[in-house]
């Protein structure tokens, strides 16, 4: 069963930063795109950022400017720093692997952003 294992959330103050973890086997991540998707309570998820095989980026218009999406291809793991967070970005952060290898999901960690 392919695990998607993410790291990396917890209480923050608005301002400050956070940065998000994903490791996910070499067979899915060498083939897929990664990307950082949220849930705030009530709420839909939403898709936060994607990052591409070919290293291309998109963000959704809530954050760009504030969180970076990036990969190491050596560690098989995908990075979501998040700077200048707000409280409404307060959410459970789900990693996602989606291509020819597959759909998958990570466990979510929660992000919560304090006024």
């Amino acid at each position: 069963q392919v695990q998607l294992v993410e790291s990396g959330g917890g209480l923050v103050q608005a301002g400050g930063s956070l940065r998000l973890s994903c490791a996910a086997p070499e067979s899915i991540f060498r083939v897929n795109a990664m990307a950082w998707y949220r849930q705030a309570p009530g709420k839909q998820r939403e898709l936060v950022a994607t990052i591409f095989r070919t290293g291309n980026t998109n963000y959704a218009d809530s954050v760009k400017g504030r969180f970076t999406i990036s990969r190491d291809n050596a560690k098989n793991t995908v990075y979501l720093q998040m700077n200048s967070l707000k409280p409404e970005d307060t959410a459970v952060y789900y990693c996602n692997s989606v291509g020819p290898g597959g759909n998958y999901w990570g466990q979510g960690t929660q992000v919560t952003v304090s006024s």
